[in-house]
Protein backbone atom coordinates (compact mmCIF):
# COMPACT_ATOMS: atom_id res chain seq x y z
CA UNK A 1 0.00 0.00 0.00
CA UNK A 2 1.43 2.06 1.18
CA UNK A 3 2.82 4.90 1.16
CA UNK A 4 5.89 5.20 -0.65
CA UNK A 5 7.41 7.87 1.43
CA UNK A 6 10.60 9.15 -0.03
CA UNK A 7 13.08 9.96 2.63
CA UNK A 8 10.96 9.60 5.68
CA UNK A 9 8.23 7.63 3.92
CA UNK A 10 10.25 6.15 1.14
CA UNK A 11 11.63 3.09 2.68
CA UNK A 12 8.32 1.95 3.73
CA UNK A 13 6.76 1.49 0.42
CA UNK A 14 4.54 -1.32 0.58
CA UNK A 15 5.81 -3.54 2.84
CA UNK A 16 2.37 -2.58 2.63
CA UNK A 17 0.27 -3.77 0.13
CA UNK A 18 -0.59 -4.11 3.52
CA UNK A 19 -2.34 -6.65 4.94
CA UNK A 20 -3.00 -9.13 7.48
CA UNK A 21 -4.66 -11.33 9.73
CA UNK A 22 -4.86 -14.69 9.48
CA UNK A 23 -7.15 -17.11 10.75
CA UNK A 24 -4.51 -19.76 10.61
CA UNK A 25 -3.10 -19.00 14.00
CA UNK A 26 -4.00 -22.26 15.58
CA UNK A 27 -7.19 -21.22 17.39
CA UNK A 28 -10.06 -23.53 17.99
CA UNK A 29 -13.58 -22.27 18.53
CA UNK A 30 -14.97 -20.89 21.74
CA UNK A 31 -15.40 -23.55 24.39
CA UNK A 32 -18.39 -22.14 26.16
CA UNK A 33 -16.90 -20.41 29.19
CA UNK A 34 -19.42 -18.53 31.27
CA UNK A 35 -19.06 -15.14 32.89
CA UNK A 36 -18.19 -16.94 36.14
CA UNK A 37 -15.24 -18.68 34.45
CA UNK A 38 -13.50 -15.58 33.16
CA UNK A 39 -10.66 -13.87 35.03
CA UNK A 40 -11.63 -10.94 37.22
CA UNK A 41 -11.15 -7.42 35.87
CA UNK A 42 -11.42 -8.15 32.15
CA UNK A 43 -11.16 -4.55 30.88
CA UNK A 44 -8.31 -3.90 33.30
CA UNK A 45 -6.23 -6.91 32.21
CA UNK A 46 -6.69 -5.88 28.57
CA UNK A 47 -5.47 -2.35 29.31
CA UNK A 48 -2.49 -3.71 31.25
CA UNK A 49 -1.38 -6.10 28.50
CA UNK A 50 1.67 -3.99 27.60
CA UNK A 51 2.88 -3.95 31.21
CA UNK A 52 2.61 -7.73 31.41
CA UNK A 53 4.59 -8.13 28.18
CA UNK A 54 7.35 -5.91 29.54
CA UNK A 55 7.54 -8.13 32.61
CA UNK A 56 7.64 -11.23 30.38
CA UNK A 57 10.96 -10.02 28.94
CA UNK A 58 10.72 -11.76 25.54
CA UNK A 59 8.75 -13.98 23.19
CA UNK A 60 8.61 -15.24 19.65
CA UNK A 61 6.12 -13.61 17.31
CA UNK A 62 4.19 -14.18 14.11
CA UNK A 63 2.46 -11.34 12.33
CA UNK A 64 -0.02 -11.10 9.51
CA UNK A 65 -1.45 -8.11 7.68
CA UNK A 66 -4.26 -8.27 5.17
CA UNK A 67 -6.06 -5.87 2.86
CA UNK A 68 -7.86 -5.74 -0.45
CA UNK A 69 -5.98 -3.93 -3.20
CA UNK A 70 -7.32 -3.61 -6.73
CA UNK A 71 -9.87 -6.30 -6.11
CA UNK A 72 -7.21 -8.71 -4.87
CA UNK A 73 -6.75 -9.66 -1.24
CA UNK A 74 -3.09 -9.65 -0.28
CA UNK A 75 -1.37 -10.84 2.86
CA UNK A 76 2.02 -9.95 4.31
CA UNK A 77 3.43 -12.33 6.90
CA UNK A 78 6.23 -11.94 9.40
CA UNK A 79 8.00 -14.13 11.91
CA UNK A 80 10.65 -13.49 14.52
CA UNK A 81 11.08 -12.49 18.14
CA UNK A 82 10.78 -9.53 20.48
CA UNK A 83 12.87 -8.50 23.47
CA UNK A 84 10.41 -6.56 25.62
CA UNK A 85 13.02 -5.67 28.22
CA UNK A 86 14.99 -3.78 25.56
CA UNK A 87 11.90 -2.81 23.52
CA UNK A 88 13.38 -4.17 20.32
CA UNK A 89 12.45 -6.95 17.92
CA UNK A 90 13.44 -8.67 14.72
CA UNK A 91 11.06 -9.95 12.04
CA UNK A 92 11.45 -11.64 8.69
CA UNK A 93 8.65 -10.19 6.56
CA UNK A 94 7.47 -11.90 3.37
CA UNK A 95 5.65 -9.83 0.76
CA UNK A 96 3.06 -11.28 -1.63
CA UNK A 97 3.79 -11.85 -5.29
CA UNK A 98 3.17 -9.10 -7.79
CA UNK A 99 -0.47 -8.98 -8.96
CA UNK A 100 0.47 -10.90 -12.09
CA UNK A 101 2.15 -13.53 -9.94
CA UNK A 102 5.27 -13.27 -12.04
CA UNK A 103 7.89 -12.36 -9.49
CA UNK A 104 8.85 -13.14 -5.92
CA UNK A 105 10.05 -10.48 -3.52
CA UNK A 106 13.03 -11.11 -1.33
CA UNK A 107 12.06 -11.38 2.34
CA UNK A 108 12.63 -8.15 4.23
CA UNK A 109 14.50 -8.18 7.52
CA UNK A 110 12.95 -5.66 9.89
CA UNK A 111 14.26 -4.43 13.21
CA UNK A 112 11.63 -2.62 15.27
CA UNK A 113 12.78 -0.26 17.98
CA UNK A 114 11.26 2.65 19.88
CA UNK A 115 10.26 5.26 17.28
CA UNK A 116 12.27 3.62 14.49
CA UNK A 117 12.08 0.90 11.86
CA UNK A 118 15.17 -0.61 10.20
CA UNK A 119 14.78 -2.60 6.98
CA UNK A 120 17.14 -4.64 4.84
CA UNK A 121 16.19 -5.65 1.27
CA UNK A 122 13.72 -2.77 1.12
CA UNK A 123 13.77 -0.49 -1.88
CA UNK A 124 15.53 -0.36 -5.23
CA UNK A 125 18.98 1.12 -5.26
CA UNK A 126 19.82 0.10 -1.70
CA UNK A 127 23.02 -1.99 -1.48
CA UNK A 128 22.48 -5.51 -0.17
CA UNK A 129 24.63 -4.87 2.89
CA UNK A 130 22.88 -1.64 3.88
CA UNK A 131 19.87 -0.90 6.06
CA UNK A 132 17.16 1.69 5.56
CA UNK A 133 16.07 3.54 8.70
CA UNK A 134 12.64 5.14 9.01
CA UNK A 135 11.64 7.43 11.87
CA UNK A 136 8.22 6.11 12.95
CA UNK A 137 7.25 9.49 14.38
CA UNK A 138 7.35 10.99 10.86
CA UNK A 139 5.15 8.31 9.30
CA UNK A 140 1.47 9.13 8.95
CA UNK A 141 0.57 5.77 10.46
CA UNK A 142 3.27 5.73 13.14
CA UNK A 143 4.46 2.44 11.58
CA UNK A 144 1.34 0.58 12.67
CA UNK A 145 0.96 -0.69 9.09
CA UNK A 146 3.79 0.78 6.98
CA UNK A 147 6.28 -2.00 7.69
CA UNK A 148 3.78 -4.71 6.84
CA UNK A 149 3.74 -5.76 10.51
CA UNK A 150 2.57 -4.05 13.69
CA UNK A 151 5.25 -3.82 16.36
CA UNK A 152 4.03 -6.32 19.01
CA UNK A 153 4.68 -3.98 21.92
CA UNK A 154 2.98 -1.06 20.17
CA UNK A 155 0.02 -3.33 19.42
CA UNK A 156 -0.27 -3.91 23.17
CA UNK A 157 0.18 -0.20 23.94
CA UNK A 158 -2.87 0.52 21.80
CA UNK A 159 -4.95 -1.49 24.26
CA UNK A 160 -4.26 0.99 27.08
CA UNK A 161 -7.23 3.00 25.79
CA UNK A 162 -9.52 -0.02 25.39
CA UNK A 163 -13.20 0.59 26.05
CA UNK A 164 -16.51 -1.19 25.51
CA UNK A 165 -14.63 -4.37 26.40
CA UNK A 166 -16.75 -7.51 26.41
CA UNK A 167 -15.85 -11.07 27.31
CA UNK A 168 -16.39 -13.47 24.40
CA UNK A 169 -15.28 -16.75 25.95
CA UNK A 170 -12.33 -19.04 26.54
CA UNK A 171 -10.72 -21.17 23.88
CA UNK A 172 -7.62 -23.15 23.02
CA UNK A 173 -4.87 -21.32 21.14
CA UNK A 174 -2.05 -23.62 20.08
CA UNK A 175 -2.46 -25.69 23.25
CA UNK A 176 -2.87 -22.78 25.64
CA UNK A 177 -6.15 -21.69 27.21
CA UNK A 178 -6.82 -18.06 26.42
CA UNK A 179 -9.52 -15.58 27.33
CA UNK A 180 -11.04 -13.74 24.38
CA UNK A 181 -12.05 -10.10 24.78
CA UNK A 182 -13.49 -7.76 22.17
CA UNK A 183 -13.74 -4.01 22.19
CA UNK A 184 -12.48 -0.80 20.62
CA UNK A 185 -9.56 1.46 21.34
CA UNK A 186 -8.79 5.02 20.33
CA UNK A 187 -5.39 5.81 18.82
CA UNK A 188 -5.36 9.39 20.09
CA UNK A 189 -6.34 8.39 23.61
CA UNK A 190 -3.82 5.53 23.58
CA UNK A 191 -1.08 8.02 22.63
CA UNK A 192 -1.89 10.08 25.73
CA UNK A 193 -1.54 7.17 28.16
CA UNK A 194 1.10 5.12 26.33
CA UNK A 195 4.55 4.47 27.73
CA UNK A 196 7.08 7.14 26.66
CA UNK A 197 8.76 4.85 24.09
CA UNK A 198 5.48 4.45 22.13
CA UNK A 199 4.01 7.91 22.57
CA UNK A 200 5.62 9.61 19.57
CA UNK A 201 4.64 6.95 17.04
CA UNK A 202 1.07 6.71 18.32
CA UNK A 203 0.72 10.50 18.30
CA UNK A 204 1.75 10.48 14.64
CA UNK A 205 -0.69 7.66 13.89
CA UNK A 206 -3.55 9.57 15.51
CA UNK A 207 -3.12 12.23 12.81
CA UNK A 208 -2.83 9.89 9.84
CA UNK A 209 -5.61 7.33 10.13
CA UNK A 210 -9.07 7.82 8.68
CA UNK A 211 -10.60 6.76 12.00
CA UNK A 212 -9.10 6.95 15.47
CA UNK A 213 -11.41 4.22 16.74
CA UNK A 214 -9.88 0.77 16.19
CA UNK A 215 -11.87 -2.43 16.83
CA UNK A 216 -9.82 -5.23 18.37
CA UNK A 217 -9.95 -8.84 19.52
CA UNK A 218 -7.47 -9.69 22.29
CA UNK A 219 -6.63 -13.13 23.65
CA UNK A 220 -4.85 -13.35 27.02
CA UNK A 221 -3.61 -16.39 28.90
CA UNK A 222 -4.13 -17.18 32.58
CA UNK A 223 -1.13 -14.98 33.48
CA UNK A 224 -2.52 -11.99 31.61
CA UNK A 225 -0.01 -12.29 28.78
CA UNK A 226 -1.22 -11.17 25.37
CA UNK A 227 -1.14 -14.26 23.15
CA UNK A 228 -2.94 -12.88 20.14
CA UNK A 229 -4.37 -9.52 19.15
CA UNK A 230 -6.15 -8.41 16.02
CA UNK A 231 -6.67 -4.75 15.16
CA UNK A 232 -8.75 -3.42 12.26
CA UNK A 233 -7.38 -0.11 11.04
CA UNK A 234 -8.83 2.39 8.56
CA UNK A 235 -5.90 3.90 6.67
CA UNK A 236 -5.86 6.85 4.27
CA UNK A 237 -4.04 6.07 1.02
CA UNK A 238 -4.11 8.62 -1.81
CA UNK A 239 -7.36 10.05 -0.55
CA UNK A 240 -9.09 6.68 -0.19
CA UNK A 241 -9.89 4.80 2.99
CA UNK A 242 -8.36 1.33 3.05
CA UNK A 243 -9.31 -1.19 5.72
CA UNK A 244 -6.36 -3.13 7.05
CA UNK A 245 -6.47 -6.08 9.45
CA UNK A 246 -3.34 -6.72 11.49
CA UNK A 247 -2.83 -9.78 13.69
CA UNK A 248 0.02 -10.48 16.10
CA UNK A 249 0.55 -13.92 17.64
CA UNK A 250 2.94 -14.24 20.62
CA UNK A 251 4.34 -17.49 22.01
CA UNK A 252 7.43 -19.08 23.58
CA UNK A 253 7.70 -16.46 26.31
CA UNK A 254 11.17 -16.23 27.81
CA UNK A 255 12.89 -17.45 24.63
CA UNK A 256 16.26 -15.87 24.00
CA UNK A 257 15.88 -12.95 21.59
CA UNK A 258 19.03 -11.01 20.81
CA UNK A 259 18.81 -8.02 18.47
CA UNK A 260 21.56 -5.55 17.63
CA UNK A 261 20.75 -2.36 15.77
CA UNK A 262 22.98 -1.57 12.79
CA UNK A 263 25.75 1.00 13.31
CA UNK A 264 25.41 4.40 11.58
CA UNK A 265 27.84 3.34 8.85
CA UNK A 266 25.49 0.57 7.75
CA UNK A 267 22.53 2.93 7.25
CA UNK A 268 21.83 3.83 3.61
CA UNK A 269 21.61 7.56 3.10
CA UNK A 270 20.97 7.69 -0.63
CA UNK A 271 17.83 7.80 -2.76
CA UNK A 272 15.49 4.86 -2.41
CA UNK A 273 13.65 3.60 -5.49
CA UNK A 274 10.32 1.87 -5.69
Amino acid sequence: MVAQQQGRRGAALAAVTVAGVVAATGCSGEVGATADDRPAGGPRVVREAADVLLASRSSKARTSMEMAAGGTRVTIRGEGGYNYAERIGRLRVVLPKDPAGASEHRPITELVAPAALYMKNRGAGVPADKWVRVDATTLEDGNLVTGGATDPLTAAELLRAARNVTFVGSQDLAGTRVWHYRGVTDIGEAAKVASPYARGALTAAAKGFAKDVVPFDAYLDDEGRLRKVRHRFSYLNQGRTVDVASTTLLYAFGAEVSVTLPPPGDIFAGKIGT
